[in-house]
């Protein structure tokens, strides 16, 4: 009788974690860095190279950061909602461009000459907020990627809530939707705007 009890157990065990696996929303991924500070960081400006974008230059505003690339299709997914938040003005929404040339995949990185890298990502960037759009108050370059991973960003787009004293509040990961922007981030917003 055990024989078979057993087995039965860790069968029964085993679907009840599956389905409560299933049941779990694959946006909501939890990031050890909300309730902290955001990571600082120095990134030459889109529009303006020779200038630099810092989270410091933020504090006492609430703002948005937007990781996303020309690459990344889910970002063409999102965009045409920050165009219209953009629209809005809620807070400053902030771009940071993630490994534009590097992250994409039809682009041999090893064949880039020294030193065209950083006007390649300048041009496909602003080629296609010039299509697209342009949501950003300033889009910073993470060309190497090196400020995404002090993020955690695993995946483009990511969208991160920052409040006035330079805290990270909420990380969304994947394309913002009308109805996440107004079922949780525009609410959010409210409560660290007071």
């Amino acid at each position: 009788m055990n024989r078979f009890l057993w087995p039965l157990i860790g069968f029964v065990v085993l679907v009840a974690l599956l389905a409560v696996g299933l049941n779990l929303n694959p946006r909501d991924v939890p990031s050890p860095l909300v309730g902290k500070p955001a990571p600082d960081f120095a990134l030459p400006q889109l529009a303006a190279p020779e200038q630099t974008f810092s989270p410091k230059d933020m504090l006492g505003k609430v703002w948005l950061l937007n990781v996303w690339a020309s690459w990344c299709v889910s970002c063409r997914q999102e965009h045409p909602v920050l165009v219209e938040l953009a629209k809005r003005q809620t807070v400053p929404l902030i771009g940071l461009n993630y490994k534009e040339v590097r992250g994409d995949g039809a682009i041999d990185i090893d064949k880039v000459a020294a030193g065209a890298e950083k006007p390649l990502v300048i041009e496909r960037a602003a080629a296609w907020l010039a299509k697209h759009g342009n949501p950003y108050a300033l889009s910073a370059l993470d060309i190497d990627g090196r400020v995404g991973i002090d993020y955690g960003v695993y995946g483009v787009p990511e969208t991160y809530v920052i409040d006035r004293a330079g805290i990270i509040r909420m990380k969304h990961t994947g394309p913002i939707t009308p109805e996440v922007y107004s079922g949780k981030i525009l609410p959010l917003l409210a409560e660290l705007s007071k």
